[in-house]
């Protein structure tokens, strides 16, 4: 494989990007057979080193304090100025025009989608939803390795309906409240939890933005999904057991943290399980798309925000005030508390979701010009399937998982089902190999106070690498009928 067929296969992979993009990428194929293919043509190498040097600001974020967004969105747009200028000069006055308007769109379907959810996750929050499991898990006196467990199997079973990165700080604090004074068990438990949170993730159209891609372009169905759920446990279970034997034994002291959920919460949490419902009913049974049922969710959620309004909160408060005699009381007032749906909106992820518009039409804008197209015949044709799809998880843990199953998804290659299920078990946990894969990690070693780092990560890979193979055997043993 040469050099230049080399970087172009990585630069596929790396393009971050993770759009509905279902009719997209169909449309883009059947544009690029008749449009100019402009791969080696000056607006092609500019197109590309704009997008590299866009990246290569999203990757030194943490250095330069670069909000990710700025440089792909600005990106994003100069891409699509140099096509529509070479366009013009060839008489292909409007397929630009057209073509980006149709990456428009399908961000349009995925951000509102991702508007819904995260809203969701802010009201839950509010609500203390989290914080009242955090509270009983920390008062319950679990030993360390109990803990090494639960906190496991929770974040692996909460991040298929809530991201992983909310998953896996909440478990973190869990994790860090009971284990200061013991660094190696907060290490091992952050490292538990990425692994975990990321392999819940894997087996259900919601626990990922890579599963949502998949399952919206419908390669895969709603159910089929579940086929990952044997995989994704001996992806989680394999090198948790092998940490199991380096944990401290004995228990920390038990903390007496109290916190009440706050009126509402359940229902809140039931009413995000019925938006789900909403969604998968109307795309598997009406053809709908998905983003249909998440903003119908997100009204049911105005609805009962209404609700909490009307019928009155009230919160109470302690206030130190002083007489006219100078004595000071300590007096208990309540004060109404006002559930605002639009708070929750305001709270959402706005610089990931703006992220999202300049990756995907720039990305939209480079398989424009022709790039995926030639790097899924050097990849898939050459590696094959299997060893393509393997390849994509190593990938994943060095740049995210996100923008790696986007290129795959806009290359469209000719595929079993059985690999459509690898690259998607693989895109997901293949973010676990290192602390730098997945949100996940990067949250946790921020919130970690030093006591896991890349370093400690990289400490345990092999067992995260012997359950990474061990998941794909497990998946191509099991699911050898859709091969």
């Amino acid at each position: 494989m040469s050099v230049f067929k080399f970087f172009l296969l990585c630069f596929s992979l790396v393009v971050p990007e993770w759009a509905f993009a279902s009719e997209a990428m169909e449309a883009a194929g059947h544009a690029a057979q008749s449009l100019p293919d402009l791969t080696h043509h000056w607006a092609g190498y500019t197109a590309l080193a704009i997008f590299v040097l866009a990246y290569l600001l999203v990757m030194t974020e943490e250095i330069t304090h670069l909000r990710k967004s700025k440089p792909v969105v600005l990106a994003a747009g100069l891409i699509w100025v140099i096509i529509a200028y070479v366009y013009n000069q060839m008489g292909l006055s409007h397929e630009a025009e057209q073509a980006v308007k149709h990456n428009i769109l399908e961000f349009s379907e995925l951000f509102l989608f991702l508007l819904a959810a995260m809203t969701y996750i802010n009201a839950m929050e509010d609500r203390e939803v989290f914080g009242a499991l955090r509270g009983w898990l920390v008062r319950k006196g679990f030993t360390y390795r109990q803990l090494f467990w639960i906190t496991g199997f929770l974040a692996f079973f909460i991040s298929p309906v809530a991201d992983n990165l909310t998953t896996a700080l909440l478990m973190g604090a869990v994790i860090l409240a009971v284990g200061m004074d013991q660094p190696k068990f907060v290490a091992l438990g952050f490292i538990n939890v990425v692994v975990a949170a990321n392999a819940g993730g894997a087996f259900s159209p919601f626990g990922d933005i890579t599963t949502l891609m998949v399952w919206q372009k419908g390669v895969v169905g709603f159910q089929e999904f579940f086929d990952l759920f044997i995989p994704s446990l001996v992806n989680f279970t394999v090198p948790a057991l092998i940490m199991h034997f380096a944990l401290p034994k004995g228990q920390p002291n038990p903390l007496d943290e109290h916190i009440h959920m706050k009126r509402g919460a359940l229902p809140i949490v039931f009413l995000f399980f019925i938006t789900i419902a909403t969604a998968v009913l109307l795309h598997s049974y009406l053809n709908l798309p998905p983003v249909l049922g998440m903003m119908m969710g997100l009204a049911y959620l105005q609805f009962f925000g209404y609700y909490l309004k009307v019928t009155g909160e009230t919160q109470q408060e302690v206030v130190d005030q002083t007489t006219e005699e100078g004595e000071h009381v300590i007096n208990t007032i309540s004060k109404p508390v006002t559930f605002d749906i639009f708070n929750k909106i305001a709270r959402a992820e706005w610089d990931t979701l703006l992220f999202f518009f300049g990756v995907i039409v720039a990305v939209g804008g480079l398989g424009q010009l022709g790039y995926l197209a030639y790097v899924s015949q050097v990849m898939y044709t050459d590696l094959g399937p299997t060893n393509a799809n393997i390849l994509v998880g190593f990938l994943s843990s060095i740049v995210d998982n996100i923008p790696v199953m986007f290129a795959v998804l806009t290359m469209d290659p000719v595929m079993s089902h059985g690999e459509w299920l690898l690259v998607t078990l693989t895109a997901g946990v293949g973010g676990s190999l290192l602390s730098i894969g997945s949100a996940a990690g990067v949250a946790l070693m921020g919130q970690s106070k030093g006591m896991y780092t890349f370093g400690s990560h990289i400490k345990w890979m092999p067992a995260i690498l012997l359950g990474y193979f061990a998941s794909i055997g497990a998946h191509m043993w099991i699911n050898a009928s859709l091969f």
